[in-house]
């Protein structure tokens, strides 16, 4: 909207919304955590105009918040600012802020509104732009898993909210476990409905205390990317106000299932038929080039899928966390899942990436990967019918299993240069390298106690 139509929206909504004290503008860095501002309401048109400015390098930090020595877009630049595009989302209402607060999402752009590939919502917007050029429309949605802890327990384990009783049976598809927790889940729900988050069904799910909740797809992928990082903010937030931490580690306990974000997609034509479709259970050639791009690209984007330390210890055997690059027919096991049903809802289901993930640059790898497959008519390998588990699959390419190996290979592979920005992969690079170094610094009380007086 022109400046004279801003204006005017901005100060109506700010007199429809007379109790909201705040705004926060706000961007997603690499590893996905908020980063942003705290304004006052009388700024909104300054943020949805594009005036708010933010350091380029607020994308690039580390886990810990702190700047990425070497870089760049810190000393040699100046620490310069870039510009605030708004997204067109929002202000999305903050329900458990004890002040009226409402957000405001932000993508970064250089001075000349150019997109600044250090973004990675930008980077999962180009590929999207690909396939429109195509003519074709990616149809996403995600699975993610999440943990809902006691902080003041040591193991974390919850307190059933009516009884007081500690929480020690596992949750599989548990409707009790549903029902005790209604509380804080309809609050999620609620949250997500104020924000227009499009939470579906919420499941128990294996662990103790663990949940998983769908959110819907949609032919607007990247809104379906935007609504994944939305959520987890209001898993969090919500879960504080209720005296509870909520977790989206891969791996948080050592005894209880890991937690993943699982993508399914399907790809439509101009026309709205989908690609992958041919009547059949098998799928199209399409699907199967689709199927060969991602698993081709999976060992090197490894990083992307499990960026962290911890994203590791959820990659064990038998623990439904995809280990080998391969895919089967309705196989929870295989790290792609070609799921049953109609073929009219033919779709791939990619099940690689851990909760801890920056969902933009997860959708971004996968439906990069795919279309590179689709582009090439790429062939996959025969698709696996017993669990990738088995020694009969001990053929099957392995997927990096370590984190330095998954940044040597993000580093060595090539498939990723073509929709992964190089700005970007250097930013990366260098944060996780840093963070990396910072935890190789530390010793452990479970390493000091066991090898103090033993060696």
């Amino acid at each position: 909207m022109d400046k004279t139509a801003l204006s005017s929206w901005a100060d109506s909504w700010a007199i429809e919304h007379p109790d909201i004290e705040s705004l926060r503008g706000f961007i997603f860095d690499i590893n996905g955590v908020i980063r942003g501002k705290r304004l006052p309401v009388d700024q909104l048109e300054k943020i949805c105009g594009g005036g708010m400015r933010i350091p380029l390098s607020s994308a690039n930090v580390d886990i810990w918040g702190r700047d990425i020595e070497g870089s760049k877009w810190v000393f040699e630049t100046g620490d310069s600012d870039g510009r605030c595009e708004w997204t067109g989302r929002g202000p999305l209402m903050m329900p458990w802020s004890d002040h009226g607060a409402a957000m405001v999402p932000l993508v970064v752009q250089n001075e000349n509104k150019t997109p600044f590939d250090g973004d990675p919502r930008n980077a999962l917007a180009a590929v999207l732009k690909r396939f429109a050029a195509l003519g074709l429309r990616p149809v996403p949605a995600f699975e993610l898993e999440f943990y809902l802890a006691d902080p003041k327990a040591v193991d974390g384990a919850l307190s059933n909210p009516l009884t007081g009783a500690s929480v020690i049976r596992e949750g599989v598809l548990s409707l009790d476990d549903l029902n005790d927790f209604d509380a804080i889940l309809t609050d999620i729900y609620a949250g997500c409905k104020i924000q227009s988050v499009a939470a579906d069904a919420a499941i128990s799910e294996s662990g103790i205390g663990q949940f998983e909740v769908n959110l819907r797809h949609s032919e607007d992928a990247m809104r379906v990317a935007d609504d994944a990082m939305l959520f987890k903010n209001i898993v969090k937030s919500v879960a504080r106000k209720h005296g509870l931490a909520a977790s989206f580690m891969a791996k948080p306990f050592a005894q209880r299932p890991g937690s993943g974000l699982h993508m399914h997609f399907s790809i439509l034509d101009g026309a709205g038929a989908n690609i992958f479709d041919n009547g059949d259970a098998d799928g199209s050639a399409m699907l199967l080039h689709a199927v060969a791009g991602v698993l081709a690209a999976m060992p090197e984007s490894m990083l992307l899928f499990a960026p962290h330390l911890n994203s590791y210890r959820r990659l064990t055997p038998d623990q439904h966390a995809p280990m080998v690059a391969c895919w089967g027919y309705e196989n929870r096991t295989a790290a792609v899942r070609i799921p049953g049903g109609p073929s009219s809802q033919r779709r791939i289901e990619h099940r690689v990436a851990g909760a801890d993930t920056n969902a933009y640059l997860v959708m971004a790898a996968i439906l990069g990967a795919a279309l590179t497959g689709i582009e090439g008519e790429m062939q996959p390998p025969k698709a696996i019918k017993t669990s990738a588990y088995d020694g009969d699959n001990a053929h099957m390419p392995t997927l990096p299993l370590s984190w330095q190996d998954s940044l040597d290979a993000f580093m060595a592979g090539k498939m990723l240069n073509d929709f992964i920005p190089g700005i970007l992969r250097d930013m990366v690079v260098k944060t996780k390298q840093q963070e990396m170094r910072r935890f190789n610094e530390m010793v452990t009380p479970f390493e000091y106690q066991s090898y103090l007086d033993q060696v």
